[in-house]
């Protein structure tokens, strides 16, 4: 059986869905070996990841963005060539035609542009909406999480029996991540303080609004002994929040951008992690915190409750006074955060990049039929 992943999405900036491709294809790889799991365009070896490049030479990135392009507005079977060898062609939603030469599969990561379209770009938008024609065309799908395989199901109106729910993985440098590990991410970011941490895209899904007003509602001894830091790339943030970020109130820090090689000595050296997101379909900063040993505070809607898997404290992620209580209560309580750390590294167990790789190579099997 050979698969043909269409790995477009590593060519440009992302988060989450070029976190996914990236461990998910090196896993793929290693599993199955290279000629099985052939890219689209083909990259090679893949580099160390990194959000804010892409994982190609300018040359190679050009070229395939331009045949991209090509593809999605004048329509040209690039692909169809690229997959004419393929039993399976795994495609993105940045893929507007795909190939009809090999069965097609994709994942589907969320649908939050459906559910919440107001906390989109018209870009993502768009976008969306194309893949959604791709969803009704393919021959199976891959549901990050059951959350997310339900709402494809409610949403959208896809059969539920082609949809599977395979959970997505966390990298190893999560479950082995040291103390040396976290002291050089906090030299690296100049961080002396104890912090409680947000991790992800500057976004208004991410409810970072929220968030600084339950900070702000701390007693001042509390927000005396921590810091509040947030570290991620600006997406299409409010404006007046990014201006808010890069001035912040005194106990609060934005880092922007923070390198792959510190993110998991970041989380771990972390006394919790906060992440009060109003809909995520995986939510990977929470699965890696908890692979970290570090307690969490997250939201009691969509995945987050299933990936926390009751290791988290949950709360509503519109009141500030109810996320403001939580994160005081872990703040204040070594006890508590020693059950969650311990109760979340069990619970991160689960999500392994390996046992992703093996179920989706069944997943790719039972759809070459």
């Amino acid at each position: 059986m050979r698969v043909t992943i269409d790995a477009m999405p590593l060519l440009v900036r992302s988060a989450g869905v070029k976190n996914y491709l990236y461990y998910w294809i090196q896993h793929l790889r290693r599993i199955a070996g290279s000629d099985a799991i052939r890219l689209f365009p083909d990259l090679g070896e893949l580099p160390p990841l990194d959000h804010e490049r892409p994982l190609a030479g300018r040359v190679r990135t050009a070229a395939a963005l331009g045949s991209l392009a090509a593809m999605n507005y004048a329509r040209l079977p690039l692909a169809d060539w690229a997959a004419r060898r393929s039993d399976i062609f795994h495609t993105t939603n940045l893929l507007h035609h795909p190939p009809r030469s090999a069965r097609l599969t994709t994942t589907v990561h969320d649908v939050t542009s459906w559910i919440m379209p107001e906390l989109h770009s018209a870009a993502n938008q768009r976008a969306d909406r194309s893949f959604e024609a791709t969803l009704r065309t393919a021959h199976r799908i891959i549901a990050v999480s059951e959350n997310t395989r339900q709402d494809v199901v409610r949403v959208l109106g896809i059969p539920p029996e082609k949809i599977v729910t395979i959970h997505s993985g966390v990298a190893d440098a999560f479950f082995r991540v040291t103390g040396e590990d976290a002291a050089a991410a906090r030299s690296a970011c100049r961080l002396a303080r104890p912090y409680a941490l947000f991790l992800g895209t500057i976004e208004p899904r991410k409810n970072i609004g929220t968030l600084l007003d339950a900070w702000a509602g701390l007693p001042e001894d509390v927000r005396d002994a921590f810091e509040l830091v947030l570290a991620g790339p600006a997406g299409w943030a409010e404006p007046d929040l990014m201006a808010h970020l890069r001035q912040p109130p005194v106990g609060v820090r934005y880092l922007g951008y923070v390198a792959e090689e510190h993110l998991a000595g970041l989380t771990a050296g972390a006394t919790l992690f906060v992440y009060p997101s109003l809909y995520e379909g995986f939510g990977f900063p929470v699965a890696q915190a908890m692979a970290a040993g570090v307690p969490v505070v997250t939201a009691n809607v969509s995945s987050l409750p299933e990936v926390a898997g009751g290791a988290a404290l949950l709360v509503d992620p519109r009141s500030a006074g109810e996320l403001r209580d939580a994160i005081q209560r872990l703040l204040l309580s070594p006890e508590i955060r020693g059950k969650l750390a311990e109760a979340g590294r069990l619970r991160a167990s689960c999500f392994t990049w390996e046992a992703c790789a093996r179920s989706s190579l069944e997943f790719f099997s039972a759809a070459a039929g």
